[in-house]
């Protein structure tokens, strides 16, 4: 592609820097604008009532004339999941990726209705497309998921290699590894920008490879003498493979569970993706007539997701599946950060029930999706970029990445760590940070998206650590007489019925009365006025009796 006398990029990222999820990015050159990547985050503890958080698109609202394309590296949640939610928002781009990266988001755009309304484009590793003035390329990177891409972007600056989530196996499950000789290449070529995988840069040495998963189900599986439950992503296509092949080595059938695992085993064995013949798997009456050890059962809620499958299993609640003295159940996925103590209760109720419980901590029944430190270095020394930002992880993995490029010797001033919402502009003679926009999350919480705020967090979290004081009073309307209360109703605050709660809320209404008794008419009024008042004076009572600083909400009714 010509370059003009040095042309500017600009790289704006949304999502992503500083967290795990949210994944989203987007360029821009020549006044057009090229998305990556759409996805989503789970809530954190904090985030009270919230169901899904989405990356904040605003900065793109008054521009989506200029969006060329929005391109997805692979189909986990945290890169494709946030697109039913954004995409009318986004001015409703054209979307490409790789076949099974299609097949999973058209399920998810079916359940919002939107599955006739996207355009969708299948994209091949090496073969080029256009979206001018960008020239993409995808080429293949191993994962935990199948079909999973990295993308050479020619721009008129120059050459951006962004990776995905990437590692370096050299025995993946379906034979596919990240294509190094197309790095090398591009390396050879020049590229300008190197946009780069950090999760696992605190890791030192290689990740294991996918198929010594395998290995550890081959010892375990066969030594069960009852049923076998194994839960996993149901996004992990290579290990639900290894799953499926390891039952049929040690003569067991598969009963899926769980309706994500169901999707995506039917779309993947549609698409090619996983081989399995229809003999291998049975349903709940089919399970029913079975041994016990002719039975595996491949479910969600490695997590330990509340409303899961497997929690549910654990807790004696699900319907159809009872948990049983001998059984085995391999947990076969990582800690997520933050599930820790979820995870902690569901292998505690496992056990409870008499189960065995292999889990990442005792067995090598999982491996991560994402290159250590010697990966990286190779992938540097490939690729060999005038510029690198890192990218996906929390802001310490960004940190490392960087200070692991400048070991590997790039210049400390060719290098940035960035946070979302600041640009960065660069150009063969440029690399400096830019403007700021705004940036941040959005919340779901049921059928309301960005209705929730941090405002209505914070209540939340005030409201589930401190409780609730509803103070409700009447007022005529005429001559301004008090003519009900002041009554006090508490919530998760203090036991009303003992002697301690009596005589607490009986001073709270003397001192509320006392301030009724002071307020002229014209104060009585003002009922703005009024609840700023009883919500000061209730809460300097609780505050010097117990320390405590409940949601105070005045009702004031005019009668």
């Amino acid at each position: 592609m010509p370059k003009s006398p040095d042309p500017v990029l600009h790289f704006l990222p949304l999502g992503g820097l500083g967290e795990i999820g949210l994944n989203m990015m987007a360029l821009e050159s020549q006044g057009k604008i090229l998305l990556i990547d759409c996805g989503l985050m789970f809530p954190e503890a904090y985030m009270m009532g919230v169901d899904l958080v989405l990356p904040d698109v605003s900065m793109l609202l008054d521009r989506v004339d200029d969006i060329v394309g929005l391109i997805l590296t692979h189909g986990h949640e945290d890169h494709i999941g946030a697109i039913p939610f954004l995409w009318h928002q986004l001015g409703c781009p054209r979307i490409y990726a790789t076949r099974l990266t299609l097949g999973l988001l058209h399920n998810k755009l079916k359940e919002h209705h939107l599955e006739t309304d996207v355009e969708l484009e299948t994209v091949i590793p090496r073969q080029m497309f256009d979206l001018s003035p960008f020239q993409i390329e995808p080429f293949r990177a191993a994962h935990s998921i199948v079909d999973g891409v990295g993308y050479a972007i020619r721009t008129p600056a120059g050459i951006v290699v962004h990776t995905g989530d990437f590692k370096i196996d050299q025995t993946p499950v379906d034979g596919e590894k990240t294509d190094l000789a197309r790095l090398a290449e591009l390396g050879e070529e020049g590229v300008l920008l190197l946009l780069a995988d950090s999760t696992n840069v605190e890791n030192e040495g290689y990740t294991l490879s996918e198929t010594t998963v395998a290995k550890a189900f081959a010892e375990i599986i066969p030594g069960c003498r009852q049923r076998v439950i194994v839960a996993t992503f149901s996004s992990n296509i290579h290990r639900i493979q290894q799953v499926i092949d390891a039952a049929a080595a040690s003569g067991r059938k598969v009963l899926v569970n769980g309706r994500s695992m169901v999707s995506n085993i039917a779309i993947s064995r549609q698409l090619g993706y996983l081989r399995a013949s229809d003999d291998q798997f049975i349903d709940l009456r089919e399970m029913r007539d079975l041994p016990a050890d002719e039975v595996l059962i491949l479910t969600t809620g490695s997590q330990g997701e509340p409303l899961s499958a497997l929690m549910r299993i654990s807790l004696g609640d699900h319907k159809q599946i009872e948990l049983e003295e001998g059984d085995t159940v391999i947990l076969s996925s990582k800690f997520i950060p933050g599930n820790e103590k979820a995870i902690s209760d569901l292998i505690n109720n496992l056990y409870r029930r008499g189960a065995e419980v292999f889990y990442e901590k005792t067995s090598e029944i999982h491996v991560s999706g994402h290159a250590s430190r010697e990966e990286l270095k190779l992938l540097h020394n490939l690729v060999r970029p005038d510029y690198f930002v890192p990218i996906h992880g929390e802001y310490r993995h960004l940190v490392k990445h960087r200070q692991l490029a400048i070991e590997l010797g790039m210049d400390p001033q060719n290098t940035q760590v960035l946070e979302n919402g600041q640009s960065l502009q660069l150009s063969e003679s440029r690399f400096e940070k830019g403007d700021k926009f705004e940036s941040g999350r959005v919340f779901v919480d049921g059928k309301g998206v960005g209705d929730v705020g941090s405002m209505e967090l914070r209540d939340r979290r005030h409201l589930a650590n401190h409780g609730l004081v509803i103070a409700m009073l009447a007022i005529n309307q005429n001559s301004g007489e008090i003519v009900y209360g002041p009554e006090l109703f508490t919530r998760g605050f203090i036991p009303e019925e003992e002697q301690v709660g009596e005589q607490l809320l009986e001073e709270a209404r003397h001192c509320l009365r006392e301030l009724l008794a002071e307020q002229s008419s014209e104060a009585l009024a003002d009922w703005e006025e009024l609840r700023v008042n009883v919500r000061k004076t209730l809460r300097r009572l609780f505050n010097r009796s117990l320390g405590r600083r409940p949601l105070i909400l005045p009702v004031i009714l005019e009668l």
